[in-house]
């Protein structure tokens, strides 16, 4: 028996969370399910849908009708999911929780959810995500730290709590010269400059003012910043560039497509995030052999390895933050050690293979079904071989 599956996200934009929504379903597609991802936010699509679709992964909508809470759309996403058969809904983050979860349970299919990051924020929708909460089968956080913070804040019944750490497509992520230099050349930037920079969401808790601020003294003609990434602070963090003087030196990219491009233009990866979950970019920088200096927050100590593969400095010290920077920029063949040693880790912890592992592990068992996965990939693997 191989599942009907449906992943529930907030949009098809392009972020951490559904990135991994993207691995997971061309993943269980592979392993045989039916599988569908479906938004809550009306058109247009985002460009997440497009690669799902030319993934062969079904993608439909239920959008919201209104602003605010949207109570119908429990009813409408209900109809949705008992017309198609779904057996199992995977929620991605609050919004999707709160509405998916109780059209689940009225379509009659079990419910798994994924906390990725933290939600600080209380009131209605705290509320909300808890009562959904009740509704789930299993509620994985994408690390220990994720965990402890859902506990507290009462979100899910402790015998349901799973933690399933994020992976990537370690096809996409490696070391690529020829990304390098393209991205060099496009941006101006000669092949010997000492090259810092970070990707994401320009949002509050990713704290990119702290990240300019912490680099401006070390920027220059020799020495580059680049920001890839876009979000409503973007226009703030542009007007910092300005006002501190370092605007040529530093190259905010906007959203990009060639991520994987991006970072192999890259000579040392930074966070400087106040809140995180477990965030993919840090995975990816680890694979493109970067190192990576990241402000102590959710669930990146567990995935650095301090001077192995990677430093932490305290969340909000800027200080820190350029010391550590300064320091690897004058010693280049540490810079790179650590690097290569952060690929290592990446490859053996956090591919998106043991992700896959792991979460169609978790479906058999609230299905209550057998690992039908296992002889799904042996017959891909046998078709791929005659």
């Amino acid at each position: 028996m191989t599942p009907s599956v449906v992943h529930v996200l907030s949009s098809f934009g392009i972020g951490g969370q559904e990135r991994v929504a993207y691995d997971l379903a061309v993943s269980q597609l592979r392993a045989g399910c039916r599988v569908a991802v479906v938004s809550l936010a009306p058109p247009p699509d985002g460009p997440l849908a497009a690669e799902l679709r030319a993934a062969g992964v079904e993608v439909d909508r239920v959008a919201r009708s209104r602003r605010g809470i949207d109570p119908l759309l429990v009813v409408r996403l209900a109809r949705w999911l008992g017309r198609r058969g779904t057996q199992l809904v995977h929620t991605h983050n609050r919004m999707a929780l709160i509405y998916g979860a109780p059209a689940a349970r009225l379509a009659r299919a079990v419910v798994v959810h994924t906390k990725h990051g933290y939600n600080p924020k209380g009131g209605t929708r705290l509320l909300a995500g808890n009562l959904a909460g009740r509704m789930v089968h299993a509620f994985v956080a994408v690390s220990d730290e994720t965990a402890v913070f859902a506990r507290k804040r009462r979100e899910v019944d402790e015998r349901r709590l799973h933690v399933i750490p994020n992976g990537i497509d370690l096809g996409r992520f490696h070391p690529s010269p020829a990304g390098r230099d393209r991205v060099r050349r496009e941006l101006g930037i000669d092949a010997d400059a000492w090259v810092i920079g970070t990707v994401g969401r320009i949002a509050v808790e990713k704290n990119h003012a702290l990240l300019v601020k912490a680099i401006a003294p070390l920027v220059g003609p020799r020495t580059r910043l680049i920001i890839a990434g876009d979000g409503q602070l973007l226009p703030a963090v542009t007007e910092l560039t300005g006002s501190l003087g370092v605007a040529p030196f530093v190259h905010l990219l906007g959203a990009r497509g060639d991520v994987p491009d991006i970072l192999n233009a890259l000579d040392t990866f930074v966070l400087s995030s106040d809140l995180e979950g477990l965030p993919l970019v840090v995975l990816e920088a680890m694979a493109t052999g970067l190192p990576v200096v990241s402000t102590r927050v959710g669930g990146v100590p567990n995935v650095l390895d301090e001077g192995q593969t990677g430093f932490l400095v305290p969340a909000g010290d800027e200080p820190a933050l350029r010391d550590r920077v300064a320091q690897l920029r004058t010693d280049p063949a540490t810079n790179r050690a650590v690097g290569e040693r952060a690929r290592t880790a990446a490859i053996e912890r956090f591919s998106a293979e043991r992700m896959a592992r792991d979460y169609l592990a978790l479906y058999a068992r609230v299905l209550g079904i057998d690992p039908w996965y296992s002889e799904a990939k042996r017959d891909v693997r046998d078709r791929r071989s005659v």
